[in-house]
């Protein structure tokens, strides 16, 4: 393992020479590297981050879905899903931050790198159950953290807070039955509460 941590612009320049074309954006905000590469190209830019000399990210840390779609509060214009990953070189001691987004906003898809990494394999579950993105190539892509029955993706912006259905028991069926959401929507406004008999504080 190196003693030293390679600063994060000689890995920018490190991964502008090894990706080439294939690196949409590479930048270093506050002190970490973040690659944005194409979906087409994710495949190989994953292979190429694991196996390349300069690179050797052989440990994949983190790997979350991104619904972009409110992002900057609405004023995003890119596309709406997207797969973050953070990866670490234990032998080179140094971090990239990945990012991909899914080319079709109704149905994203983009590739399972579960072969390339297999901790990818709960982390692109958990991506599908939560914001419905599809990894191409995953073996055993089913919902980890909800119930088989959901309906829904929890974590997509547009999902109703109080979901679609709810659960509960029914003793004349003696089982857990699914049923519409009996909750009224309401919005919820935040009041300041003022303690006006013990003052303000503020002297």
């Amino acid at each position: 393992m190196s003693d030293f941590a390679i600063s994060p612009e000689s890995l920018q320049a490190t991964l502008v020479e090894v990706l080439g074309s294939k690196a949409k954006r590479v930048s270093v905000e506050l002190g970490e590297v973040n690659l944005v590469v194409d979906a087409a190209d994710y495949l190989e830019v994953a292979r190429l981050l694991r196996d390349a000399p300069g690179c050797r990210f052989e440990q994949l840390i983190d790997l979350c879905g991104m619904d972009y779609s409110s992002y900057r509060d609405g004023e995003w214009e890119g596309l709406r899903f997207g797969v973050v990953s953070h990866l670490l070189s234990v032998a080179l001691n140094q971090r990239v931050r990945l990012t991909v987004f899914a080319p079709d906003d109704d149905l994203p898809v983009v590739d399972s790198v579960s072969a390339i990494w297999n901790a990818a394999v709960w982390f692109e579950r958990e991506a599908f159950d939560l914001y419905g993105i599809v990894f191409e190539g995953h073996e055993d892509l089913r919902r980890i953290l909800t119930d088989y029955g959901f309906i829904g993706h929890p974590f997509r912006k547009d999902f109703p807070i109080s979901g679609h259905v709810e659960m509960r028991y029914d003793p004349e069926a003696k089982r857990v039955i699914y049923q519409p959401v009996t909750i009224e929507p309401r919005e919820i406004t935040p009041r300041v509460i003022r303690e006006d008999k013990y003052g303000s504080g503020l002297h």
